[in-house]
């Protein structure tokens, strides 16, 4: 049924689950465990769980089960598994499916935790991993071989915001034989049509956009129901990445604002981006709405629009931005994004500061680039508070 619906409908209604009291709101079931009516009832259960059967929190629960089948419906997947972490997700993703000796292929411009996995800890345990120009797609041909397992890439790179190809450079890995994992933070569930377009397996933090009020952290992985069942549960289940249920509840109750949520966020970005490009005081605004962006015609085909964040590259450097944060009035500062409050971060020093500086350079993170991601306030008082910032630098 919840196929034939829009998406607004989706997000209040797909997944509900009723208790014989009939509640309006869905419930928060507080337990790590199942009772059963007999040891064979036990038994029968631990062999195969039916649709509404549960075992052991770890394994799944109601609520946590309601937000994984609204996500699901929403992007448009099989199914789901709700973690407690986006990088919980991404961990889960990649290493249920990967072992000793495969090969992926990456695109090189990540966020700094999923460079650390790919770059540090999947290699660690002998897996080889190739690193390419996300959005040259002769780097991409060049780089993957029959013995390619996996693509793993960000939809939209953070901070630089890079738009890669997703349909092209799905063909490409589809042509080997390997699976496409993609983090689709920055592209949201509402812009998303990552599995239309050639994703195998989609991953989230939905701590950013689907919370996106600032309250918990969680994720979720989504695919086919063969990956979902047989490839990324047994390996969360008894590695314990699960998502509490009261995270749950409150990630059910953010997705039935989201789709109204990020079309308000990514019209006040447009409108950001517009009212600063051109700005002296900056060398370069990079959002993939503004005509000028290298991929902006790719950005619209494959998601109508620029998204909720945009990044500034201040002249003058670390010292310039720090002034500009520092006098920010709105703005607050802190590393997450995605919330209905506008948010800035300095990624030389927070979010990619492991990394050296010649490999902050290649990716095109300067002294001067702060990450910038608009919420739900007034754009014209977001666009007076930044200019404001801007005059005291």
């Amino acid at each position: 049924m919840s196929e034939d619906w829009n998406t607004r409908t989706k997000l209040v209604h797909s997944g509900i689950r009723r208790s014989q009291y009939g509640e309006v709101a869905e419930a928060i079931y507080l337990t790590q465990g199942f009772v059963y009516d007999s040891a064979e009832a036990a038994e029968a259960r631990f062999i195969e769980a039916g649709e509404d059967e549960f075992i052991y929190a770890r394994y799944g629960n109601p609520t946590v089960r309601m937000f994984e089948e609204r996500i699901a419906a929403l992007e448009g997947a099989e199914d789901a598994f709700a973690t407690a972490s986006g990088m919980a997700a991404v961990n889960a993703a990649l290493f249920s499916m990967l072992k000793a000796g495969d090969h992926v292929v990456s695109a090189r411009a990540l966020f700094g935790s999923c460079l650390y996995i790919l770059e540090e800890v999947l290699t660690r345990f002998g897996v080889e991993v190739t690193f390419v120009d996300g959005t040259d797609l002769a780097a991409w041909k060049a780089a993957l071989r029959p013995d390619t397992k996996a693509v793993f890439l960000e939809t939209l790179s953070n901070p630089t915001l890079e738009v890669i190809d997703l349909k092209a450079v799905s063909d490409l890995a589809h042509g080997v034989g390997a699976t496409v994992i993609v983090d689709n933070v920055f592209a949201t569930p509402v812009f998303s049509r990552a599995i239309e377009q050639g994703a195998d397996v989609v991953v989230y933090s939905a701590t950013k956009h689907i919370d996106g009020q600032g309250r918990v952290l969680g994720g979720v992985v989504l695919g086919s129901r063969q990956f979902i069942r047989k490839t990324a549960e047994p390996y969360l289940k008894h590695t314990g990445g699960a998502m509490s249920p009261f995270t749950a509840w409150v990630l059910l109750k953010g997705l039935e604002t989201l789709d109204l949520r990020v079309r308000a966020q990514a019209a006040g970005a447009q409108a950001v981006a517009e009212a600063l490009e051109g700005d002296p005081r900056l060398s370069q605004v990079i959002f993939p709405g503004l005509p000028g962006h290298p991929q902006h015609g790719l950005a619209m085909a494959q998601m109508g629009a620029g998204g909720t964040v945009l990044s500034l590259d201040l002249k003058g450097g670390q010292a310039a931005a720090f002034r500009f944060l520092n006098a920010l009035r709105i703005v607050t500062i802190s590393n997450n994004l995605g919330d209905a409050k506008s948010i800035v971060t300095h990624p030389a020093t927070t979010t990619h500061q492991r990394l050296t500086e010649d490999q902050r350079a290649a990716l095109g993170i300067g002294p001067g680039l702060v990450r910038l991601s608009i919420g739900i306030e007034d754009p014209g008082d977001l666009i007076a508070d930044l200019k404001q910032a801007l005059d005291a630098v």
